[in-house]
């Protein structure tokens, strides 16, 4: 039987991207109340398998395009450990990730805009793996974006 074809490893991965549904209320509120996030949920697989303490991480936020959710990053930070099963079989990541406040997250428009991130896996393939990942150049591109410090 052959294995499928690995998308990403040590040499393409510049940054993890973990997806959440932000036309989804709860998540919203969630963040405006508490914009600290310290684990989220993952697909167990091999890309679980290669999350490793400090890498990148990148949040992106999805949804439909009929609400006036600006989707796109929402927050950036680093992995605080590597992804494991839980207790009731899924998987999730320990996370040192802040959400930004609302102005200063970068769209979805904003994104595609930037002819180095037009081809970013989440923009290829929005029901895809979660974890999405972000090549080396692609998060050079997405830091420009957010100046020296990671943030804009």
């Amino acid at each position: 039987m052959k294995q499928p074809t690995r998308t990403v490893d040590e040499t393409t991965l510049g940054a993890w991207l973990i997806k959440g549904n932000a036309d989804a209320g709860a998540l919203l509120e969630r963040f405006r109340a508490e914009p600290r996030v310290r684990r989220w949920c993952v697909q167990g697989g091999y890309r679980a398998r290669m999350m490793r303490p400090g890498q990148p991480v990148v949040f992106w936020a999805s949804g439909s395009r009929s609400r006036a959710v600006p989707y796109g990053v929402w927050g950036l930070g680093r992995l605080a450990g590597g992804a494991a099963p839980d207790a009731d079989g899924s998987w999730s990541v320990p996370l040192e990730l802040d959400i930004w406040p609302e102005p200063e997250r970068l769209s979805r428009e904003q994104i595609r805009a930037d002819q180095r991130l037009a081809g970013l896996e989440v923009l290829r393939q929005p029901q895809g793996s979660n974890p999405s990942f972000l090549t080396p150049a692609e998060y050079e591109a997405l830091r420009d974006h957010l100046g020296e410090d990671g943030v804009h």
